[in-house]
């Protein structure tokens, strides 16, 4: 374990590196921070360092840059996450407030992370099965068709045509439209299959084939669908010059584009956890995001987490300030679902 002086080396050397991307030797830490020690006294600590694989350098007669182990511990030993300012939380409550459903909420929150973040920024649609039925709606198309509305506690929509093949009574449709909102609303997706199983036995004998019918159209939308959408943005921020990206844009792209593997990489950083978590470099499950540091939060309305958004940039990244912009995003977006 490294005593106090020697993290505090660690901690300037990685300011100093991600403000001027350039490495850092030991005069201009002795210049730049208050250390309290002479320059030799940090050239011994900065030796230590390296020996011990927090920094490294990157060639003859440079200064020293940190590692992925150096990123970690400095995560790892942040006393608090960068507070947003005054300024900043108005913007992000004013930009959020104006969504208008569940497809706005997600694109203003994407835009927003990349603007906060200047990183690639990523949002996972609140997944079915981890959502809760508010309504289901039967609206009638015409004499033998009607459309079958679902919405969820995170505000999303869902909508089939049921072909019931002979017109139903007014009363039969609002009698199965009450019954079946009685058993399902409030409850998860995942569990209404088993509520409803006995809904077409408490119907008359010559209305059952339409009750069921129109449950199968139900059951079939509440089923989780392998296709789960994100939303990427943000990605031309890999580009700027002088990123240690330059060499390695063309993997990190291309992993960027599948969606299953931003899915797994949200999931995998974050699982379902609504603290911040940081996955750093080598500790990326996939060799292409080798280069890349992941921050990431759950987010879900209430205490219920149904998705996770994120940012993917450089590990030499603004560890502070992306933390506290992706905890501070997830809150509004959690308190935006929570109001629905």
């Amino acid at each position: 374990m490294l005593d106090q002086r020697k993290l505090a080396v660690l901690r300037a050397i990685v300011e100093d590196y991600v403000r001027t991307e350039e490495p850092v030797g030991s005069k201009a830490l002795v210049d730049r921070h208050n250390l309290g020690v002479s320059s030799a006294t940090v050239r011994n600590d900065m030796a230590a360092l390296e020996e011990e694989g927090y920094i490294q350098q990157p060639h003859t007669s440079a200064g020293r840059i940190p590692t992925d182990k150096g990123y970690r511990l400095f995560v790892d030993k942040l006393t608090s996450i960068k507070p947003l300012s005054p300024a900043e939380r108005r913007a992000i409550s004013t930009f959020l407030d104006g969504a208008v459903d569940l497809d706005d909420v997600v694109n203003r929150t994407v835009r927003l992370l990349a603007q906060l973040t200047r990183q690639v920024a990523v949002v996972q649609y609140p997944t079915l099965t981890r959502s809760k039925v508010r309504h289901v709606e039967l609206v009638t198309l015409s004499s033998t068709r009607l459309l079958l509305v679902l919405i969820t506690s995170t505000g999303r929509v869902e909508q089939r045509v049921v072909d019931v093949k002979t017109t139903l009574r007014d009363d039969l449709l609002s009698d199965i439209r009450k019954r079946l909102n009685e058993k399902v609303v409030g409850k998860k997706l995942s569990e209404v299959s088993s509520l409803v199983a006995d809904l077409p036995d408490s119907f008359d004998v010559e209305d059952r084939p339409y009750v069921a019918t129109i449950l199968a159209t139900f059951l079939e939308t509440v089923v989780e669908r392998p296709d789960e959408r994100i939303a990427v943005g943000g990605t031309a921020n890999l580009i700027p010059p002088g990123q240690e990206f330059h060499f390695s844009i063309r993997p990190v792209l291309e992993a960027l584009e599948e969606q299953v593997v931003l899915l797994r990489l949200l999931g995998e950083a974050n699982g379902s956890s609504r603290e911040v978590t940081v996955r750093i470099g080598s500790e990326n499950p996939y060799a292409e995001l080798s280069s890349a540091s992941v921050v990431a939060s759950g987010y879900g309305p209430g205490d219920e987490t149904v998705a996770n958004l994120g940012v993917v940039g450089p590990t030499r990244m603004d560890y502070p300030g992306t933390m506290g912009a992706v905890r501070a995003v997830a809150r509004y977006v959690s308190r935006i679902l929570a109001s629905e």
